[in-house]
């Protein structure tokens, strides 16, 4: 995984944050965990993150709320659903609103590292082809 790589996770739940911390900035990753809409406001509006590892249900926030604001605001950003409430209407939802990618927990350490690292992937092919003249 590219060096510069800056990974924002989101989830209610400590131990996925400080798990995911873990895995990714073993990785080395600029890895971030909050658990709240204004945290996820705040940071993006700072430094924007090329992906979002993002919790479906938290307490107080709708994560689909959530990631139709970050595709809107910052649409280069990759979204990836980790839930761990997976269903297909959800999951179609998810994509329709511009999600990268769609995992149902538990996620492994190798599925977050392959999630991230495809999602960094995808990022960079679309910028690149966006740079190309037509």
């Amino acid at each position: 995984m590219n060096a510069q790589a800056k990974i924002l996770v989101v989830d209610d739940e400590e131990v996925v944050r400080l798990s995911y911390l873990r895995i990714l900035a073993g990785n080395n990753c600029k890895v971030e965990a909050v658990w709240t809409w204004m945290q996820v406001s705040q940071l993006m509006q700072q430094d924007p993150f090329d992906v979002v590892l993002l919790d479906l249900r938290m307490p107080g926030m709708d994560g689909m709320t959530v990631l139709k604001a970050i595709k809107q605001c910052w649409p280069e950003s990759q979204v990836i659903i980790i839930t761990g409430y997976p269903t297909l209407e959800s999951a179609k939802q998810a994509v329709t609103l511009g999600a990268y990618d769609y995992l149902a927990k538990p996620v492994g350490p190798d599925q977050v590292i392959d999630a991230t690292n495809n999602a960094m992937l995808h990022k960079k092919w679309a910028l690149h082809s966006e740079a190309q003249p037509a």
